[in-house]
């Protein structure tokens, strides 16, 4: 009996055979793409009276992500959603992406198409236009890395900076579902469930951004890449504000709450300290905290603490007692 062929890996196709595989998953070019994928580089035209928002980011694995427990598609969905939420942040509407792939010669072929599709399915669902990229093969990890661009109108671009003294702070959704769901993915829990999605196929905030930028509610944004303990320090330190977060407020997500108590851990730190939550925290001046409620019809967020001026940043349990706010996840050790 002859044995089957063994799969195909990437080594076993040209660039140009892998490109088409690409190509095939996406819509026509858009009639504001001059030049799109097939050449050196892609021209666009520019949206009139907007400005351009551009942002890149990279996943590798072994850091980013595992493949033993993390699906091909999941791996390109979270590739660029992590970039359009950087995008969701500063209030833009993204429109092109470029795609640059480091791929193992062992890389599946079939791995590599699910991968992609992930990837274009997301881009789809945002209007997101591929418009080049570059394929290159490596003895090394998988790297994906993404640039996304964006645009918005002048005077509604959102930024870290702008907090001041008494502004009301505010989180979209909720926290440490991404955390317990990699937690659960390590410890070989299997099922579906919100946690193990949150982690697997996060979803930016782009309505949120959208909105807030739309309305001029939010006075400082930052997206929760790594967590909510990092993105409130990083929002007092760019401003030179503190604040006070209400420990009560904080809104945890309810599996990840069952999650880490069964496992003997703080629920509430283990929720704040984790990464990839990739909601919004913004500051709101307190004039405006009526019309950043009116926004709660489209966008769940819940208010969780005050600016202050002392450049402290401390959680405030429900007696009144304040405790230092624990640090994130940090990328590379601090001096």
């Amino acid at each position: 009996m002859r044995r089957p062929d063994p799969p195909a890996i990437v080594q076993d196709l040209s660039e140009r055979e892998l490109i088409a595989r690409l190509e095939r998953c996406l819509p026509p070019r858009p009639n504001w793409a001059i030049v799109g994928i097939g050449d050196d580089a892609a021209v666009l035209e520019p949206e009139r009276n907007h400005f351009e928002v551009l942002s890149v980011d990279a996943l590798v694995e072994g850091v980013h992500f595992d493949r033993g427990f993390t699906p091909p598609d999941a791996i390109g969905h979270r590739a660029l959603a992590v970039n359009l939420s950087d995008l969701a942040a500063m209030g833009a509407s993204p429109r092109a992406a470029l795609l640059s792939f480091v791929l193992p010669d062992t890389l599946a072929v079939d791995d590599f198409d699910q991968m992609v599709d992930g990837l274009t399915k997301l881009a789809a669902e945002h209007r997101v236009y591929i418009a080049g990229g570059n394929l290159t093969r490596s003895p090394g990890p998988l790297v994906l890395d993404i640039t996304v661009m964006g645009t918005s109108k002048p005077r509604r671009v959102l930024t870290r900076r702008g907090a001041r003294p008494g502004d009301e702070v505010f989180v979209t959704g909720s926290v440490g579902a991404a955390a317990a769901g990699l937690q659960m993915l390590r410890s070989g829990a299997t099922g579906d469930n919100a946690c193990v999605r949150r982690y697997l196929y996060p979803e930016p905030r782009l309505r949120a951004g959208l909105l807030l930028a739309r309305n001029r509610a939010a006075a400082a944004c930052i997206d929760l890449s790594d967590g909510l303990a990092d993105g409130v320090h990083q929002l007092g330190a760019m401003n030179g504000v503190g604040i006070a977060v209400e420990a009560s407020a904080i809104p945890v997500e309810p599996c990840a709450h069952q999650w880490f108590e069964s496992h003997g851990t703080d629920a509430l730190l283990s929720a704040v300290t984790g990464g990839d939550d990739y909601e919004l925290l913004f500051a709101v001046r307190p004039r405006r905290t009526r019309l950043a409620a009116g926004l709660q019809r489209d966008v769940p967020f819940t208010r969780i603490g005050v600016v202050t001026a002392n450049p402290e940043v401390v959680l405030r349990d429900a007696d009144g007692c304040e405790r230092p706010f624990p640090h994130g996840y940090r990328h590379f050790r601090q001096g």
